[in-house]
Order: C-alpha cells, then sequence, then structure tokens
C-alpha cells in the first residue's frame, strides 16, 4: 500500500495492518534522504516527510487496538526505526519518540486515552515528551495548574499533544521537603509555547526544542504517577491485562534508540562502499581506493562491527518481548544488561562510523556528503542517557559487581 500524505495520512486507513509497515516505511526512504540535509540546516524535519510517515502508521504502533492502533511487535517496531535512521537519524529519532510516548499515553486512564487517540489526529496522533522533571504542578479545581519547562521536546512544531514531567507541589505552590511526586502532565501543544533554543552540532534536525508552560490548567484524569507506571502500575484499566503493555518504559526506550545507532552505521557503510569505486587515496598511486588493501581491513572490520550490532539488538529486542507474553519478572541483572546492550550496540556502531569516516578523505568534509553528517548524529546520539554507552556499561558493571545499580532508571 502507497503512503498517504497530506492530510489524509492522518485518516483512519482501512486495511492497514502492522505486517507491511517496515515496506512502507522503507518506501519512503528517497523522500527521506532527499529532505535529510534540509531537516539539519532547518532544525525540524520537513512537514512532508512528517506527513508521509504519519501515512504509513508508524505513530499507531504503540496505539491501543480499540482506537484503531496496530500494537505492533517490538521486532517490527526496532526495523522500521533502523530503516529511517539509516537516511536521516534526527527523522528516526523524532519519529521513535513520538511513537514511543504513545506506549506511554495508553498507560493514562482511559478516560484521557480517549481524548489523545479519537481526537483530530485520531490514532495517528502525534504526541511529545520528555522524562526532564522541569514544571511545577499545583492542585487546583480538580486538577492541577502546571507552569515551567519542558527541554529536549522533540518534535514539538508537528506534536498535537506533549508530557510535561512535573513535580508535585502543595496548594501553595511549595515542594514538600524530600523527594517530590513525579507525574507526567499531558497537555495540548496549542497551550504550550515553543522557545528558539534548539542549535547543536548533532541530530538537529529532530526540533528538540524547549516548550514552555505557564499556568495551564491540566484535569487530573490527564496526570500519571511515574515512579509506580516505571514499576508497571498504571491506571488504565481497559490496557491491565494486555501482555502487550508489560514491557518496561524506560527498557522499551533503550530499544527504540539504539536501531537509531544501527541505522547510522548501515548508512557509513552503504556511503563508503559506494564512494570508492568513484576516488582515489590522494597523493598515493591508488586511483581508486576500492582497490587498496588497507580499504579491505576498514570496510571489513566495520562490517564486523555492525553485524555485531544486530546480533545485540534482536537479542535484547526478543528477551522484552518474550518476558510480556510470558508476564515473567526481570531481575536487576537483567534489567542492566538490556541497558548495556543498548549501549553497547550504540558503541559498536559509533566505531565503525568513525573508522569509515576517519577513511572517506577531505572530499567527504562537504555538508552534502551524507557521511559528515552520520558522524555528527552518531555523536550526538551516544550521548543521550538512554544509549549512553559508557553510563550503561558503569551500571551493568555494578550489578555484576554485586553492588546496587545506583539508580533507580531500569
Amino acid at each position: 500500500m502507497a503512503a498517504l500524505t497530506g492530510e489524509a495520512g492522518r485518516a483512519t486507513v482501512v486495511g492497514m495492518v502492522d505486517a507491511g509497515i517496515v515496506e512502507r516505511v522503507r518506501a519512503l526512504r528517497p523522500l527521506i534522504r532527499e529532505n535529510a540535509l534540509r531537516a539539519e540546516r532547518e532544525r525540524r524535519v520537513p512537514d512532508e516527510v512528517v506527513e508521509a510517515l504519519t501515512g504509513t502508521g508508524i505513530h499507531r504502533m504503540n496505539v491501543p487496538r480499540r482506537y484503531g492502533g496496530h500494537q505492533t511487535p517490538l521486532r517490527i517496531q526496532v526495523d522500521a526505526f533502523a530503516e529511517i535512521a539509516a537516511e536521516c537519524a534526527s527523522t528516526a529519532w523524532m519519529t521513535l519518540s513520538q511513537a514511543g510516548v504513545s506506549y506511554i499515553a495508553a498507560l493514562f486512564p482511559d478516560e484521557a486515552q480517549d481524548e489523545f487517540f479519537t481526537g483530530p489526529g485520531g490514532p495517528d496522533v502525534r504526541i511529545g515528551g520528555t522524562l526532564i522533571p522541569g514544571a511545577t504542578a499545583v492542585p487546583y479545581d480538580g486538577g492541577y495548574r502546571v507552569s515551567g519547562t519542558s527541554a529536549f521536546a522533540t518534535g514539538c512544531h508537528h506534536a498535537d499533544w506533549h508530557l510535561l514531567t512535573t513535580a508535585v507541589a502543595a496548594a501553595d505552590g511549595q515542594l514538600p521537603p524530600g523527594p517530590p511526586e513525579i507525574r507526567w502532565a499531558a497537555v495540548p501543544m496549542a497551550e504550550l509555547e515553543i522557545l528558539d533554543d534548539w542549535h547543536v552540532t548533532g541530530l538537529a534536525g529532530t526540533g528538540s526544542n524547549t516548550v514552555v508552560a505557564r499556568d495551564v490548567f491540566v484535569p487530573a484524569h490527564r496526570m500519571l504517577a511515574v515512579g509506580p507506571m516505571l514499576a508497571g502500575q498504571f491506571p488504565s484499566k481497559a490496557n491491565a491485562d494486555d501482555p502487550f503493555y508489560r514491557m518496561p518504559v524506560l527498557l522499551l526506550f533503550c530499544a527504540w534508540s539504539a536501531p537509531v545507532a544501527l541505522g547510522l552505521a548501515r548508512a557509513a557503510v552503504a556511503e563508503f562502499t559506494e564512494r570508492i569505486h568513484r576516488r582515489g587515496i590522494t597523493y598515493t598511486f591508488h586511483e581508486r581506493q576500492h582497490e587498496a588493501t588497507v580499504t579491505h581491513l576498514q570496510v571489513a572490520e566495520a562490517e564486523m562491527r555492525v553485524a555485531g550490532a544486530e546480533l545485540h539488538l534482536a537479542r535484547l529486542t526478543a528477551e522484552i518481548e518474550a518476558k510480556a507474553r510470558d508476564d515473567l519478572p526481570y531481575t536487576p541483572l537483567e534489567r542492566a544488561r538490556i541497558r548495556a546492550e543498548s549501549g553497547y550496540v550504540t558503541r559498536i556502531c559509533r566505531e565503525a562510523v568513525d573508522l569509515l569516516a576517519a577513511a572517506s578523505g577531505a572530499s567527504s568534509l562537504h555538508q552534502e556528503v551524507p557521511m559528515q553528517r552520520i558522524t555528527r548524529d552518531i555523536h550526538a546520539l551516544c550521548l543521550h542517557s538512554f544509549v549512553n554507552p559508557t553510563t550503561n556499561m558503569e551500571i551493568y558493571g555494578r550489578v555484576l559487581s554485586g553492588m546496587d545499580p545506583g539508580t533507580p532508571f531500569l
């Protein structure tokens, strides 16, 4: 089925099933590639790319079936995000962020889900959110008054809703002593302000500006307690017994983030192996780079790292799906290992990209050559806490050594 664009892309698509999502996304790769440099320069994904991706049904992957969603198997989601990242990591990051936050939205009270998934966007609704507590929620008239910021609000220019992470204050606006209660507040984007502060060197096209709430009223049913939710307790009655919604949110975001690194590494290999047939190695006798022994070693090493990343990503994805299906608990070691594997995937993909970028010659410095953007994006990705290689490996090493993981974010 061809991807729909424009307003038709947000309408219910009769007969669309999740089994073909990867093929529909793959069909859009030329469009995504054509607009990748534009996304970086404009600091947001172009509207036509967003609408075309919406038309594939990718935003429905984590939406409950009763609203027209797909509840797509995790392994298919991972493949879809890797396909997008192979052409533009910014587009992939924005898409996975919104598709992932829809999973969180499905954990809200059922009344809130009705608002999210039966509104103008229907099951194709685009919801953003962050886990950075920068706002305060003050009880007021059956709900809360929310004020503050939400930094790194990926895709905010194209979102219908945003989840702000708030600290719950007392009625006088003062935070209680000790760790505050943290809740997500779901707010329509029309009620939020977007700051022009996204000026970065990597993943620039994600449009991850700061959004601001200024005394916005949020009814109680659009507030979700973060702590219980991370422990697998959430107020949605309709989804409470559904195995699909037993997957831990934090581990899911690790699984969703890692394929961006994989897609970038695959893109680097494809770009490198294409260019080596068109250029030589300056100040040597090699008229074509692909003839040089050093090139053979470089491309083989990079490809082996990509293959290793694929194996690790497939393993952690399969474990998350299997535990949800069989309703099995996680040990701290298993949670730490999955988080470590997502960081390891990202690290070896970065190593593959760095190896090929260093061998691409000065001509690759031109902005229109994808290798430069691939390099900037994968280094930016490695800074994200979900897949930060150093942090994630340290946490795993602590657990392996018999210590507390040192973080509740497992």
